[in-house]
């Protein structure tokens, strides 16, 4: 299949021939949606702690006798059901991060990209050209586009892309190692660069 490359400078387009197999898959919701939630669980700090009663400071001698004080009996003074005690099921840290296969990812990566293309979000351009780190070069871009929310994605990291485009919360940035599902799905656009293009089809 053939996807157009527009030229920023010049305004004129040409066409790129792309593996179908890549960039012309059915959607599959189930697979795009088990990716996407694997994804956002290993994002999760699971970093939340409580102390029970064999980590809380203190406790090492028994308080009274276990006979004759006519008290109930007690081995600890951090016991849960004591003031100052252990949390009885007290949470610890954990992972939330779930196994997804290579293969599975790549796919799900695959079926997004063709759900763009088909959709017509999908926008390839010879070349960002940005020079200097100034916010107008990116709103200029998206006039020049006709759209308003976007992810732009370049081959290798460009500092004056990011730098540009940090004061606008309805634009990203990322290059072709740091693509995620999520931030493919989070956009109404995406905005990537000839090169770029090429790196993801290897990748994929």
């Amino acid at each position: 299949m053939k996807l157009k490359i527009l030229n920023l400078s010049t305004n004129k387009t040409t066409s790129k021939e792309v593996a179908g197999s890549l960039f012309a898959r059915d959607f599959n919701q189930s697979l795009v949606h088990q990716v996407t939630t694997a994804y956002m669980a290993g994002g999760r700090q699971g970093s939340k702690a409580q102390k029970n009663r064999s980590t809380v400071s203190g406790g090492g001698k028994k308080p009274w006798a276990q006979k004759g004080t006519g008290r109930a009996r007690a081995g600890t003074s951090r016991s849960p059901i004591w003031r100052s005690g252990g949390v009885t099921f007290a949470a610890q840290p954990k992972s939330y991060a779930q196994k997804v296969n290579k293969k599975m990812y790549k796919g799900a990566i695959s079926v997004i990209f063709s759900e763009l293309v088909r959709t017509k979000r999908l926008k390839i351009v010879d070349d960002f050209g940005i020079k200097t780190a100034k916010t107008k070069n990116i709103t200029n871009l998206l006039q020049t586009l006709k759209i308003k929310d976007a992810l732009l994605m370049s081959a290798e990291l460009d500092e004056n892309l990011y730098l540009s485009s940090r004061n606008l919360y309805n634009v990203g940035v990322c290059d072709t190692q740091s693509i995620d599902p999520v931030s493919l799905i989070g956009y109404e656009n995406v905005v990537i660069t000839k090169e770029a293009l090429k790196k993801i089809e290897a990748q994929l």
